[in-house]
């Protein structure tokens, strides 16, 4: 998605660390520069308030689950596993789909 006017921090950057900045996981320098990109951009800033939306329903609506403690373990593992560049994420989504149920 691109509005076709040029930024300075262009759309695809932006769309790429939207969960990011939703979940306030980077520096204030770059929340600043999607800040300014969402005033200039209004494909970026409409896409942007969707996902706050669907987000907000999504904790309304499934916030107060508790997770397993194994699988909250695993999970972590797997995050840690990825952070120390010992597992590649597709390997993990690999894994994910194998031992899935089947149907």
């Amino acid at each position: 998605m691109s509005c076709g006017e040029p930024h300075e921090t262009d759309c695809s950057e932006v769309l790429d660390h939207l969960y990011e900045f939703l979940d306030h996981e980077m520096p204030d320098s770059d929340c600043t520069k999607f800040e300014v990109h969402f005033e200039e951009c209004s494909p970026c800033l409409e896409k942007y308030g969707l996902e706050q939306a669907v987000k907000k329903l999504v904790k309304r609506c499934c916030g107060s689950d508790d997770v397993p403690t194994d699988l909250r373990a695993k999970v972590m593992g797997r995050i840690e596993l990825i952070r120390a560049g010992q597992l590649a994420p597709e390997q993990v989504e690999q894994d994910v789909t194998a031992s899935a149920p089947q149907e």
